[in-house]
């Protein structure tokens, strides 16, 4: 590959125009634990496994500096009376006459393409419905209910969305109550400024040498 070529591929990748994205794992999420039957639930709907701070068996707890059921990579397979428990260890966190606020923190500034979540939809049973709108760093997004009862992905289109290491979401109930199993994010991570530099000055430092030798290679013999 001449360098040419490489410049062109590097700035191509600083500008955010390589049109690959990658699944990306953020470091943690902050926000309210789900409810349960304190809160006339028939069954706790907590992140019991959250790997944070906070109460993971008391409805509404402050939960911090961790991770749990929403990236865990496990999509809830049924409605929430089919895959829920007393023990609040399903899939679905849940949450209750509140519009609850998840803040997401990566490890670095990510440049997202799509923000996939997976809601349940018991068509009304129990109270629970999707949200009627999701609110994404400021940015409101509504969400469609479909016709039946089939939990489903809702995916957000990110894309004019400025990058950002933290993603602030709100979902907004639609019902009594909003059932979420699973977040996914797409997207590419933002070169640091400071790598970002040093790569350059190394093509740059490269690239004059290249041109150089190639400048000296094309004079006359004897000059």
């Amino acid at each position: 590959m001449n360098f040419t070529r490489t410049l062109v591929l590097f700035f191509g990748v600083c500008c955010g125009s390589v049109a690959h994205a990658d699944f990306l794992v953020p470091a943690r999420y902050d926000m309210p634990n789900g409810y349960g039957v304190a809160s006339t639930g028939k069954f706790n709907y907590w992140d019991r496994f959250y790997t944070g701070s906070g109460n993971t068996t008391l409805d509404g707890a402050p939960l911090s500096g961790g991770v749990g059921d929403l990236t865990d990579g496990v999509v809830a397979a049924g409605n929430w009376d089919q895959v829920e428990n007393i023990a609040g260890t399903g899939p679905y966190v849940g949450w209750r006459l509140v519009d609850p606020l998840i803040s997401i923190d990566f490890a670095s500034v990510v440049e997202l393409s799509t923000l996939s979540i997976h809601f349940d939809d018991s068509n009304g049973s129990g109270g629970v419905r999707p949200p009627i709108q999701v609110i994404v760093n400021g940015i409101t997004f509504n969400v469609a209910d479909p016709a039946g009862s089939t939990p489903f992905w809702v995916n957000l289109d990110m894309s004019l969305l400025p990058a950002a290491d933290q993603w602030q979401v709100r979902l907004i109930r639609r019902s009594e109550w909003t059932m979420a199993s699973e977040f996914q994010f797409q997207g590419t991570a933002v070169p640091e400024p400071a790598t970002a530099g040093l790569l350059f000055a190394t093509l740059a430092a490269g690239s004059c040498r290249y041109w150089r030798c190639r400048s000296k290679a094309s004079l006359p013999t004897g000059l």
